[in-house]
């Protein structure tokens, strides 16, 4: 893939971290003014947003899903606390998802609704600052689910838990370890329960994987921040193959290094060094899922680039 085939889209956008394509093309991504923008295809966008009062600080959406019901599952990425709420297309903010196992939620990085209704959530890290475990050593995020039995941790003990998302077949939870630099599943019984992790892959130092999505062949693509690569795994050898590359190698050096040292920054982070600009989810769209909306943790616009292969159909469009 050729970084000139890079387009890009939209103007005013804050932090669009994630992006979320509707069946009909709709085209949503995270706003950090507090909801969700609502992309139209001359590049404007409408904001969607609300106030609750268990946010007086107001909503920090990170990762978002859509709901069944067309509205929105945000991930609040708050400075001290973490939640997951359900935004309406008219602005109604309800809290989903305070408290797991007696614990109020840390900021929270992802959700996600899946095609059995079950909900799944992601916390990075129990540190606070979260910057204290932007390293390697990173060892405190999990993975909550949420169905009729209730909301549970079901895995502990992550490297800076991401993006997470059920294989095509049901068997497996994949999912990122963001510092940790690695690709992992765990297998998916029927009831919700994870068993045992396994590693799929691991990533070159600065390949720092954050979203990811399955193509129609099962390989799961995978965006990595820092680097700003497209990678695609084979989950079977856990070969990597570095599809789109838009990263600064002095910059991706850096990085490299405050991670290892234990002094890495926001400010260090606030500086992509690349067009792609901290390139963070990834989502198939367009005739016959061939081409993929990115969004970035860095700039006010989000990109689209053709693919080389098919997307698989994310959960929403399954129902």
């Amino acid at each position: 893939m050729d970084l000139a085939d890079v387009s890009f889209h939209g103007s005013g956008l804050v932090r669009p971290e994630s992006v979320l394509v509707a069946k009909d093309g709709s085209v949503f991504t995270a706003d950090f003014r507090g909801g969700v923008a609502a992309l139209e295809s001359d590049g404007t966008h409408r904001l969607i947003h609300g106030a609750t009062a268990d946010l007086p600080q107001g909503l920090k959406p990170n990762g978002i899903a859509f709901e069944r019901d067309g509205s929105f599952i945000l991930a609040h990425l708050g400075a001290e606390e973490g939640g997951v709420f359900r935004l309406a297309r008219d602005g109604q903010v309800t809290p989903l998802l305070r408290e797991v196992d007696g614990i109020a939620l840390p900021p929270t990085n992802y959700a996600l609704r899946d095609v059995e209704d079950r909900l799944w959530v992601t916390v990075s890290t129990r540190l606070r600052p979260r910057e204290r475990d932007w390293t390697p050593q990173a060892a405190s995020g999990f993975i909550v689910l949420a169905d009729s039995r209730g909301a549970r941790i079901v895995a502990d003990g992550l490297g800076y838990t991401n993006e997470c998302l059920p294989s095509l077949d049901g068997r497996f939870l994949y999912v990122n370890e963001t510092y940790a630099r690695r690709l992992s599943r765990f297998p998916l019984a029927a009831d919700g329960a994870l068993g045992a992790k396994q590693v799929v892959a691991e990533f070159e130092e600065g390949e720092m994987p954050d979203g990811l999505a399955f193509d129609e062949d099962g390989q799961v693509w995978v965006t990595a921040i820092v680097a700003n690569r497209l990678l695609r795994v084979d989950p079977v050898s856990g070969r990597v193959a570095r599809m789109l590359d838009g990263g600064d190698p002095a910059h991706v050096a850096r990085i490299a290094a405050a991670t290892r040292a234990g002094t890495l920054t926001p400010a260090d982070m606030a500086q992509a060094r690349s067009p792609l600009a901290n390139v963070s989810s990834l989502a198939f769209a367009g005739p016959g899922r061939r081409e993929a909306w990115l969004g970035c943790l860095l700039a006010d616009r989000i990109m689209r680039v053709p693919m080389p292969t098919a997307g698989a159909p994310p959960p929403h469009w399954r129902w």
